[in-house]
Order: structure tokens, then C-alpha cells, then sequence
């Protein structure tokens, strides 16, 4: 354990308080000099969320403390993040149902590629698609938040939404290429290496059949009649 990963912990449990936060309804929360709704306490937490996400992977390359569990526990907390969030806000009638499930879909077959991808030895990097589309995700989703307390950036909200979602299709396409490329490599590489194997497997056993006893020459007629 160490403070990234103790980062990444925290993002995974901001999630449910996140939800509750969203479709709890009109709460409101008397500060004495303001009157928080539970849209802007939810954007903070969301907010505060997707910088421990930017501050955790931050922290472990700078000190060298990036480990198998951080590795493993980050694109999990990330998904759960944006997937509870958007699920929430499909809740309260603020974000078209079918765009979440894009969303959502796409992020769990990135995941499903990643995971065939390293049973097979090798991983595929995030592009800049899929880091220009986590960053519209942040801004979509704070945007529909907002568009919960003040109506009017309602279409801006679902103007960045119709990002996200183009972003998504695109980087998904990108990542499906490049795991087909990689895997039609490997393919092709393993047969191969499976036909050297055989072929070599044939010679050698060429090489171990015992030889047969040798046959004598048989003698001409002219040699039998020359007796």
C-alpha cells in the first residue's frame, strides 16, 4: 500500500456517495453564508474524483511506486467513476439512456481486448483518441450536472455528450484495429513456428527408423551361364 494506490481506493469509494448524492433529489445544504444543492455537492465529488486520477498515476511515476495493483485497480476506479455517474444521470432524466450504453459498452470491451491482449504477452496503449475522450467525459458529465441546477447549459451538455460518444466509437475503432493487427501477427507467427516444429519433428523421426537389411545384388544370366 502506498499513496497512489491509496488514491485510486479513494476514487473507488467516492462512487457510491457520488450516486447518492445525484438521485438523493432537491437536498440542499445550509453553510450559513450558502446554500449547496446536491448537483454542485455532486460535481465536487466528481470533480475531486477525476483529479485523484490525474494526481495517483502522477505520484507513482515521480516516485517510482507504480505496482501491479495500482496498475490493475486504476482503469477499474476510472470506469466505475464515469460508469456510476452516467448511470445516475440516466436515473434522473438528464442524459439519454442510449448514450450511456455506448459509453459504458465500449468501455468494457476496451477492457475485454486489454485482458486478451495481455493473456497473449502484450498490451495495447491508450491513444490519444481514448485520452482526449476521457477528458470529454469529465467535461460532459460536469456539464450535466450543472445543467441539473441551471437548465439553460442543458444543450451544451448534450452538445458535449454527442462528443463523448464520437470520441468513443473512433477510439474503440482504433484499439479493435491495433488488437486485430497484433493478434493476426501473433496468429500468424504461432503457425509458423508450429509448422518449423513439425517439419523438424519428421526429420528427426526419418532419421531414428532402423534400416533394413541389404538386399544382394542379383547375378545376371550371362554370369550363370558362363558356369
Amino acid at each position: 500500500m502506498n499513496l497512489p494506490n491509496a488514491l485510486t481506493l479513494l476514487r473507488i469509494f467516492f462512487v457510491p456517495i457520488l450516486v447518492a448524492a445525484l438521485v438523493q433529489g432537491h437536498v440542499t445544504v445550509n453553510l450559513g453564508f450558502i446554500e449547496v444543492t446536491n448537483e454542485i455537492i455532486a460535481l465536487s465529488i466528481f470533480l475531486l474524483a477525476a483529479a485523484t486520477d490525474l494526481l495517483d498515476g502522477y505520484l507513482a511515476r515521480r516516485w517510482g511506486q507504480i505496482t501491479t495493483v495500482g496498475t490493475l485497480l486504476d482503469p477499474i476506479a476510472d470506469k466505475l467513476l464515469v460508469s456510476s455517474a452516467l448511470v445516475a444521470l440516466v436515473e434522473v432524466r438528464v442524459v439519454p439512456a442510449w448514450m450511456t450504453i455506448v459509453v459504458i459498452g465500449r468501455e468494457f470491451a476496451i477492457s475485454g481486448l486489454r485482458s486478451i491482449a495481455a493473456a497473449e504477452g502484450y498490451i495495447i496503449k491508450a491513444s490519444d483518441f481514448g485520452k482526449a475522450k476521457l477528458v470529454a467525459q469529465v467535461v460532459a458529465i460536469s456539464l450535466l450536472m450543472l445543467s441539473m441546477r441551471w437548465p439553460d447549459l442543458r444543450t451544451a451538455a448534450i452538445a458535449s455528450m454527442w462528443c463523448v460518444v464520437v470520441l468513443s466509437v473512433v477510439s474503440a475503432v482504433l484499439y479493435f484495429r491495433s488488437f486485430w493487427r497484433k493478434v493476426d501477427v501473433q496468429v500468424k507467427r504461432r503457425r509458423r513456428r508450429e509448422l518449423l516444429l513439425k517439419q523438424a519433428r519428421e526429420r528427426h523421426l526419418l532419421k531414428q527408423q532402423p534400416q533394413g537389411p541389404q538386399k544382394k545384388p542379383a547375378k545376371s544370366a550371362g554370369a550363370e551361364g558362363a558356369r
